[in-house]
């Protein structure tokens, strides 16, 4: 079992460091996984229907349950946590090269980190996009009809069907954001992956192509992933605290004895 004092060894000679961040990250800011014990769809089977256009699209019971959803988990602001700022005190050391991140809750820019550095492969709820035209708004803006009384809002342009602006499963992910991860994963020196079951392509493949260039994978999850056995090292522990641990915000000391979660 490798030590944290040894990964942390490994990520202070890193020179190009690239950070794939899951749903696990953000737990810790009170926005549920999808597929963990507490999980979303754990617990509630039904609500899978919310991220597949086809339901969206044919249903408006999805869409208004959709909504209700959203303005649950987002109608009252999240925070990032240590685990975000964590990310962006690596960027600070200028080691980061980017974060790859299938989140689509905002909080690696509301935490700080440089927008061009985050390539977010599922997109963002930060905003909602007209299905029909394009035209998108601000998500509070939405939330705000919703609380109003409109249970399925539509397009103030053209009366289209609104959405979230991530990628549901029958949407095409963007090409762009693709290419950049792959490059930025043939690139890297270490790769982290964090928060993440690694089980979702295709993006978890930047975990074994950047293993076959080279580099270094440090794998940080609750629970196993599906690519602990050709990580470097394994973490199985809380998400914040060890992030915590490996980057802490201040760094007047950063060689002092840490003290190690169970891995």
């Amino acid at each position: 079992m490798v030590e944290l004092s040894e990964i942390r060894d490994w990520m202070d000679a890193a020179e190009r460091i690239v950070v794939l961040t899951g749903a696990g990250i953000s737990t810790d800011s009170g926005i549920p996984d999808f597929r963990g014990p507490e999980g979303l769809w754990t617990k509630n089977p039904k609500a899978e229907k919310m991220a597949n256009l086809r339901h969206y699209v044919a249903d408006p019971e999805v869409r208004q349950a959709a909504w209700q959803s959203r303005l649950a988990m987002f109608g009252t602001p999240r925070e990032p946590n240590a685990g975000h700022r964590s990310l962006v005190t690596l960027e600070k050391r200028g080691q980061l090269r980017a974060i790859l991140t299938q989140n689509v809750d905002g909080l690696h820019h509301k935490a700080g980190s440089d927008p061009e550095k985050i390539v977010e492969i599922h997109g963002t709820v930060r905003e909602v996009v007209c299905l029909a035209c394009d035209r998108r708004w601000p998500m509070s803006h939405a939330l705000d009809r919703v609380e109003a009384g409109q249970p399925d809002p539509d397009c103030e342009n053209c009366g289209g069907i609104l959405k979230s602006a991530t990628i549901s499963f029958g949407q095409a992910l963007v090409p762009e954001d693709l290419s950049r991860a792959k490059e930025e994963a043939l690139g890297c020196d270490l790769l982290l992956a964090i928060g993440s079951t690694l089980g979702v392509y295709p993006i978890a493949g930047v975990v074994p192509l950047a293993q076959k260039n080279g580099a270094r994978i440090v794998i940080i999850n609750g629970e196993p992933t599906e690519m602990d056995k050709i990580a470097d090292a394994v973490v199985h522990a809380g998400i914040s605290e060890t992030l915590s641990l490996l980057l802490p915000a201040d760094e007047e000391n950063p060689r002092d004895p840490i003290h190690e979660p169970h891995s």
